[in-house]
């Protein structure tokens, strides 16, 4: 379907049929930095002068031989500022953000940014006596509670700040756990190429050997190459599951016995876990280990990458090398516990990222078990008819399962379109910039050529999912009828193309105000 894009009278746009996809054009302010703006002795906020002169109460290490050069500047300009650099922007609250792929974006219920934003969590100082604390920390306790319900686990810390913190946390304890038992020969661990990366990245970093399996023709993980890979050296198998392909491994049981025959653990990676809430457990399967991501299933907002929050449960085994401190409950009253001699230690700095443990507790209390089951069965109802549109269109394909339904989102290819017309994913993505959308490729390394995937979650209307697939269709069209278009995409968003090249280039780097007015302002 083409777009008619030529300009219309007021009349027409108020009374006038809808084009067939919206009319988007992004703002574009061509805004300065914040350093840039304002001038000496612009103030937003006065500050009183301190009644003890601050050279009196601090020891000469810490005083500042100047006074830090931060921008002059009044109120009004900094609302103007950020609020123009917010319209510069794709987001959650203002697009169908199917396209973010495995990030499971979803409503985040306004609401709970009420409860976040109360004084008694937003102005919470993590020094404070714990006396002071208990609702905070009873809440943290709750929903240690209710995580262990939902995926059969014994214990909990919810102290990583994202997923990537909790799978890290999940590997120390694993070595942690070896070390006890004096099995330090234990240093492979076994992934699949379309877990997360952050397993492949969490164990080398933590130092041991990685192992990845690749999929059979079906697109499972290989059990046979599993069979082969398992041994006396095997620490763990880490798996995501449903896979980044939208495909749950059906025998998820048999590779957990495997890997256990060969004495290892099992971590479950359950960022995947929003097509399963209240259907299938990790513990179930037989599991020693797990995490979730707050900041996908559990409705707490990603916030541009961070902060997140993540979820590491384990079996009562493991519980003792959990992070420190843990929350306990006396009957009485909630305490910190940091007496853990086999703990790991600490992942992050006191309670976790106490907002987003308060916004997800609140979600699952406001669903209750019925409302996180029927999430999932919504986000698989999405994600099945997204699909069904989806491949409606000539040159996009679903490798592997043949025919078969997947979970929560799909990883697809547009290979063939790639091959009839010379556009490209990327291409695509940012072409789908122009229409007020976006959508992600996948992981490297592309396994699928091509790749798109995309995850409508339970928050998407049908209506919303038709736009979608229709902006995709009509990309498609563009690509084989007017291909220049796509490439040189996007046209009518902030910015044009960034140029990769310096991406590789340390010396144009400028991570610091001061790096940039030496880099690029020559100053």
């Amino acid at each position: 379907m083409k777009t008619d894009r030529s300009p219309v009278s007021t009349a027409d746009a108020v009374i006038g049929p809808k084009p067939p996809l919206r009319r988007f054009h992004q703002a574009s302010w061509d805004e300065p930095l914040l350093f840039e703006l304002g001038s000496p002795g612009e103030r937003g906020v006065l500050v009183p002068e301190p009644e003890v002169p601050l050279d009196d109460t601090l020891p000469d290490g810490l005083r500042r031989a100047e006074p830090p050069a931060l921008p002059e500047i009044s109120q009004l300009h900094v609302l103007r500022h950020y609020l123009r650099l917010s319209q510069e922007n794709l987001g959650a609250d203002l697009n169908i953000d199917v396209g973010q792929g495995t990030c499971t974006m979803k409503y985040s219920p306004k609401v709970n940014d009420r409860f976040a934003r109360d004084p008694r969590v937003a102005d919470l100082h993590p020094l404070q006596d714990e006396r002071t604390v208990q609702g905070v920390l009873e809440i943290v306790h709750r929903l240690e509670g209710l995580l262990k319900e939902i995926s059969g686990m014994d214990r909990f810390s919810l102290q990583p700040g994202a997923g990537s913190a909790a799978i890290y946390a999940n590997v120390s304890m694993i070595r942690a756990y070896f070390a006890a038992r004096g099995e330090p020969e234990r240093d492979e661990v076994i992934t699949t190429i379309f877990s997360h990366p952050s397993n492949a990245a969490c164990a080398k970093t933590a130092g041991f050997k990685v192992i990845t399996l690749y999929p059979d023709a079906d697109g499972y993980p290989d059990i046979e190459a599993l069979k082969a890979a398992a041994g006396p050296r095997t620490a763990a198998l880490l798996i995501t599951n449903p896979e980044d392909t939208g495909i749950f491994n059906p025998r998820i049981e048999e590779f957990v016995r495997i890997v256990h025959e060969a004495g290892g653990l099992c971590a479950y990676d359950q960022a995947n876990a929003n097509g399963i809430l209240g259907i299938t457990r990790a513990r179930d399967a037989g599991f020693d280990l797990c995490h979730f991501n707050l900041h996908k299933t559990f409705s707490t907002p990603h916030a541009c990458g961070g902060p997140g929050a993540g979820a590491c449960g384990v079996t009562a085994e493991l519980a003792p090398f959990l992070p420190a401190p843990t929350v306990e409950f006396d009957g009485e009253r909630y305490y910190l516990d940091d007496d853990r001699p086999q703990s790991v230690g600490k992942t992050r700095p006191f309670h976790g990222v106490v907002p987003n443990l308060v916004r997800a507790y609140a979600w699952i209390m406001s669903l209750g078990a019925d409302g996180l089951r029927e999430a999932a069965e919504v986000a698989v109802l999405n994600n099945n008819y997204l699909m069904a549109k989806v491949l409606e269109i000539p040159g996009v394909s679903a490798p592997y399962a043949a025919g078969r339904r997947r979970i929560e989102q799909v990883r697809y290819s547009w290979e063939r379109l790639a091959e009839e017309t010379g556009v490209h994913s990327e291409d695509i993505g940012l072409r789908a910039a122009d229409f007020g959308t976006h959508y992600w490729t996948s992981h490297h390394p592309f396994v699928v050529p091509e790749p798109m995937t995309l995850e409508p979650t339970e928050s998407y209307s049908k209506a919303d999912l038709d736009e979608y697939a229709a902006i995709l269709a009509e990309v498609a069209r563009e690509a084989r009828e007017e291909p220049e278009t796509v490439r040189t995409a996007p046209h009518r968003s902030t910015v044009h193309r960034a140029r990769e090249d310096v991406l590789d280039d340390p010396a144009t780097w400028s991570v610091t105000w001061r790096a940039y007015r030496r880099k690029v302002l020559g100053g």
